[in-house]
């Protein structure tokens, strides 16, 4: 594949089989700066369609796809010659998955549930990493220069990780949540009672999605006393 040119955005291709989630990370993509969405797909099949006539310069793969896992499709990708970079997409914290990932060529993993902070991080990591090994150039002096243009990709950005007191289930719980409530959201008690967790809790994690970008919250009126806070998801 070709490079983009230079002022060219990285093109991204979305393959999720959940429509919302899709949405969200397509979403996430667009308000980086640099990046924008090819096409967003829900199947394997349909991203071999999209990667046959788009220019794609990377995928963000779901591992669970309804035609097939995302790792089959990338052997496929890589055994027909294609080296378009991915970052795996999942919920599988399987060591075993992850390092099947990294022989396939998989530059970055990404555990759902993720804020866009997170995403966004990564994205910019892997262009810095593009840019470094796209100069003109064309070698490494070094071994030091070889290990920092590894280390863009492969250091942990603080972005990834949670607050003291917040788990990553508990965090996907209250994502399926919001999402699924659509535009009518859900205030601090709706969700504490749907997950079987006290209010103050709940409230911590929604907070933590609005902080993040991937949530917004607003007073919802109507009820006798202070308004309550309603949140809703940004995809």
């Amino acid at each position: 594949m070709n490079e983009p040119e230079e002022g060219q955005p990285i093109q991204v291709l979305v393959v999720e089989d959940d429509p919302l989630a899709a949405d969200a990370h397509a979403l996430y993509v667009s308000r980086v700066d640099g990046f924008a969405v090819a096409a967003v797909v829900h199947s394997r099949a349909e991203a071999l369609r999209a990667l046959e006539r788009l220019p794609v310069d990377l995928i963000l793969l779901d591992l669970f796809l309804p035609d097939g896992n995302g790792l089959a499709l990338l052997r496929a990708l890589r055994a027909a010659g294609r080296t378009t970079d991915v970052f795996a997409v999942t919920s599988a914290r399987d060591l075993t998955v992850i390092r099947e990932g990294v022989s396939l060529g998989v530059v970055q993993h990404v555990l759902k549930p993720f804020t866009f902070p997170t995403l966004r991080e990564r994205l910019l990591r892997y262009a810095q990493f593009r840019s470094t090994t796209n100069s003109s150039e064309g070698e490494a002096r070094s071994q030091a220069e070889v290990d920092r243009a590894l280390s863009v990709l492969r250091t942990a950005p603080e972005a990834a990780t949670l607050p003291k007191g917040l788990s990553a289930a508990t965090l996907e719980s209250v994502t399926r949540a919001l999402r699924a409530a659509g535009p009518e959201g859900l205030t601090a008690s709706a969700a504490a009672e749907q997950l079987g967790v006290n209010r103050i809790t709940a409230r911590r994690y929604l907070e933590h999605l609005v902080e993040g970008e991937s949530a917004a919250r607003a007073p919802q009126y109507g009820h006798v006393g202070r308004p309550e806070l309603c949140y809703r998801w940004r995809g």
